[in-house]
């Protein structure tokens, strides 16, 4: 899977557009927000951008995001989940996507339980320093870019990891185990 010479970040939330939205024109800084743009499309210009950060708010793993929560909150079997890690995968390997360097979550104390594990549980588990809480202010979120500290990146074995999911249970995401 390639990866970007620039920062990428994907900010996270509610008012996730608007966010990037108020970073852009700031020195350095590239901001994209996705609005109507088909994803393949978008998905393009964020691999085609270059600055020393890319900020976007098109999350990579959105969709597995959602089937995760659904499973977990009952309201799905776990089959959408094993589709949507799939489809995730085959896109990350043809390089249709690119996970980013980080993730600026916006307001997470105001996410559904099971959203929040999931940013800080489960993306938070498997790479500490790439999850970043934020509130919905971009310069707040900017002051955070300026704060960026590098840390592991995610998981070698994406596949082995994502496909772990179904069994990755909310409360005891990002836990050590045993």
């Amino acid at each position: 899977m390639r990866r970007s010479s620039s920062t990428v970040v994907v900010v996270a939330g509610e008012r996730a557009g608007d966010v990037v939205a108020g970073l852009d024109g700031l020195h350095n800084v590239r901001a994209l927000v996705r609005g109507d743009a088909p994803h393949a499309e978008f998905a393009a210009l964020v691999g085609r951008a270059g600055g020393t950060y890319v900020v976007h708010d098109d999350d990579p793993l959105a969709a597995v995001r959602d089937a995760w929560t659904a499973f977990f909150d009952g309201v799905s079997a776990p089959g959408p989940l094993e589709v949507a890690v799939e489809e995730a995968l085959a896109a990350l390997r043809a390089d249709r996507v690119q996970l980013p360097d980080y993730y600026v979550v916006l307001d997470p104390e105001e996410l559904p339980e099971t959203v929040r594990h999931w940013w800080l549980g489960v993306l938070a588990g498997a790479a500490p320093a790439r999850v970043v809480p934020a509130p919905s202010s971009p310069p707040r979120v900017a002051a955070e870019l300026g704060r960026l500290s590098p840390g592991r990146w995610w998981p070698d074995d994406l596949a082995s990891w994502l496909q772990e999911l179904p069994r990755t249970v909310p409360d005891r995401a990002g836990l050590p185990a045993g």
